[in-house]
């Protein structure tokens, strides 16, 4: 310490001695590494010039290191003002391609310093940013250094704390910057809103390869914006969405942009809330892709039925080239093994990845049947009425039978009823234990039946026509999703020619979410006027291959009005 203190003073940095220093933490320097300060190596002087005007240990790591290619000041506690002293070392450095700065708690201030030092930078290519507390401030200053900074091509932002806001300015600056091939923005607090925003920078973006989006909250309308990005996205290969909650609808949305998408090479979507539902749908779209070579659906609520049908659907055609899929958490049965041997014979390549061999196809247990649809179904084969079968037991006219008459009847008769569903019946018809049965509590306990039928039938009805206006709400809003994303031509000629001017919007899903269902409520004779105007739209839509080509699945709606931008949420 004492001849470090020499060396600032031989520098005339440090005339009063380091009492103004921060505690020392890392000096750690050898006396032969101190004696190589010289005028002669700017860099490691105004490093250390620096240093002693922020009041902060100068680091030995950068100082041993500080011209290789690749440096890791991980953990090293830099703080805003470490932060600002690197940033002026850096200016001056050309020899660091490999930059990694995690969990140096930075901050937006000293990510402010960065900025201004990586500036002038024209060799750094990576840039490691991950837990620094940067929240939405710093999201800002990140983005303009992508703007500015010419030789970034891959960046990692985890566990920053970036918020919806900060997607849209990762959207606004990735929608100008194609030189960026790898982001990686895990472990950040997106929702819904951010998820709409990096669907259209998706859709705008053509150099982006490798997307981390995992352990964030994109689900509902962000993952259907999402995927809908993916559809028109032609350049990502590697996107990672796990710990998101995409749920079934999601699902759905990430299958119809499969559908289309012929540049994604790898997909994580494990642990997504996806059951075998949503596989079902997923899988819909997921049999038409022939890019996809890896897929994880690994923690997600599955059964080997859901097993079975992604192995039928990866195998149906040999167009699909998935060479690893990963259900790692599935119990798989003789039949799936079954199907996986016969699959690896076309398929030698193709690498399951299951939790092992207990599986088994869930089935319900099989309900009692209520007595008396029993006798009405036995009733309605001999084509008799209720009075002539207790009339039958009712010797003496009066309209009531004993019990025991009763079930010597029911036995009789033929009826596939045992003893214990006789027991249930009786109990029912001798409600207050008279010993006899009236044949007004039969016909009683037989309305009741048809109308607890009739219940069951509209309650199971009910649930099955939520689900699919669940997932035509989703598919009509991946749909919207993807006209409002994808350019028209006269807009994509303009691009083309001027590819610097990039055009964002920012406005939110919400303009084009209920599209349809709008378009359905309002049918009123403005809007056949501007059927033409839809008509030009929707065949350019329809018209456009591998980028607008509608899919198998896509609701055929009626072309009312045009499909408003996103841009345009007054729609």
């Amino acid at each position: 310490m004492a001849k470090l203190c020499e060396e600032l003073q031989s520098l005339s940095l440090c005339p009063g001695g380091v009492q103004s220093w921060a505690e020392p933490y890392d000096t750690d320097l050898e006396p032969e590494e101190l004696d190589q300060s010289s005028p002669e190596d700017p860099q490691r002087n105004v490093y250390l010039q620096a240093c002693q005007k922020a009041g902060v240990v100068p680091i030995s790591y950068y100082l041993r290191h500080m011209n290789d290619k690749c440096l890791k000041l991980n953990h090293h506690g830099l703080g805003p003002r470490g932060a600002g002293a690197l940033a002026k070392s850096l200016m001056l450095n050309s020899s660091i391609t490999h930059l990694s700065l995690e969990d140096n708690a930075i901050g937006a201030e000293g990510l402010a310093k960065l900025v201004k030092g990586l500036r002038g930078s024209c060799n750094i290519q990576e840039l490691n940013l991950s837990n620094n507390n940067l929240s939405e401030v710093g999201s800002e200053l990140v983005c303009k250094m992508i703007l500015e900074n010419v030789s970034l091509l891959r960046i990692q932002l985890a566990h920053n704390g970036f918020n919806d806001q900060s997607a849209r300015h990762f959207a606004e600056a990735l929608s100008a910057n194609f030189r960026v091939t790898a982001l990686d923005l895990s472990h950040n607090e997106f929702c819904e809103k951010g998820g709409e925003s990096l669907g259209q920078m998706l859709a705008a973006n053509e150099g982006l390869q490798e997307l981390n989006l995992s352990w964030n909250h994109i689900r509902m309308k962000g993952a259907i914006a999402l995927s809908a990005g993916l559809r028109v996205n032609g350049m990502l290969k590697v996107l990672n969405l796990s710990y998101n909650g995409f749920g079934n609808e999601g699902a759905l949305a990430l299958g119809e942009s499969l559908r289309v998408n012929s540049s994604l090479l790898h997909l994580d979507i494990s642990c997504n809330r996806i059951s075998n539902e949503g596989v079902q749908l997923f899988c819909k779209g997921l049999e038409y892709n022939e890019s996809l070579r890896v897929l994880q659906l690994a923690r997600n609520p599955l059964t080997v039925e859901s097993a079975i049908v992604l192995l039928n659907s990866i195998t149906r055609k040999p167009e699909n080239r998935i060479e690893d899929l990963d259900i790692s958490n599935v119990l798989v049965n003789p039949q799936f093994l079954s199907l996986l041997e016969l699959a690896s014979i076309s398929r030698p390549g193709l690498r399951v990845l299951f939790a092992g061999k207990q599986g088994f196809i869930t089935q319900k247990r099989p309900t009692r049947p209520d007595p008396m649809k029993v006798i009405q179904d036995f009733l309605d084969e001999r084509k008799l009425r209720l009075l002539d079968f207790f009339k039958n037991m009712d010797k003496d006219g009066s309209m009531s039978v004993p019990v025991s008459d009763f079930c010597r009847f029911i036995v009789l008769s033929g009826l596939p009823l045992d003893s214990a569903e006789i027991d249930c019946l009786v109990q029912r018809l001798d409600k207050h234990q008279t010993g006899t049965i009236d044949y007004r509590n039969l016909v009683d306990s037989r309305k009741k039946m048809v109308k607890d039928q009739r219940k069951q039938q509209q309650r199971r009805a009910r649930k099955e026509r939520l689900e699919k206006q669940r997932s035509q709400r989703a598919l009509k809003s991946f749909h919207n999703a993807v006209r409002a994303l994808t350019p028209p031509p006269a807009s994509r000629e303009a691009a083309g020619s001027n590819r610097s001017s990039a055009h964002f919007s920012g406005s939110l899903l919400g303009s084009w979410y209920q599209e349809l269902e709008n378009r359905d409520e309002a049918s009123s004779p403005q809007m056949q006027n501007g059927a033409s105007e839809t008509l030009e739209a929707d065949c350019f839509y329809s018209s456009q291959g591998s980028l607008g080509s509608p899919c198998v699945s896509e609701p055929q709606t009626p072309k009312r009005s045009s499909s408003p931008c996103l841009s345009d949420p007054g729609n």
